[in-house]
């Protein structure tokens, strides 16, 4: 059975930090691109950054350049968002995805607030 979980997310003050970690199970981790997307309330989602299946190459959206960093560990089957500076236009629910061909998991998402 094909399990993406989420955790780490929270309420965090503006210019703060949340690592958000992804476990996943049921798969070949290490043959998966993996990616952290976002959805806000009336907006649609989008891609905060991914992460190739050995963990060399990674892209971000601009929103993020600088501030987040992806990251992953295939030997724990884990993939992680290190997010600093955080913004309230940070706030949003994030989605781990993973993605191999015309396979494509999602996890059930975990919420992030960036208030004062």
């Amino acid at each position: 059975q094909v399990q993406l979980v989420e955790s780490g997310g929270g309420l965090v003050q503006p210019g703060g930090s949340l690592r958000l970690s992804c476990a996943a199970s049921g798969f070949t981790f290490s043959n998966y691109y993996m990616n952290w997307y976002r959805q806000a309330p009336g907006k649609e989602r989008e891609l905060v950054a991914g992460i190739t299946n050995g963990g060399v190459s990674r892209d971000y959206a601009d929103s993020v350049k600088g501030r987040f960093t992806i990251s992953r560990d295939n030997n724990k089957n884990m993939v992680y968002l290190q997010m600093n500076s955080l913004k309230p236009e940070d706030t949003a629910m994030y989605y781990c995805n993973g993605r191999y061909y015309r396979y494509d998991y999602w996890g059930q998402g975990i919420q992030v607030t960036v208030s004062s």
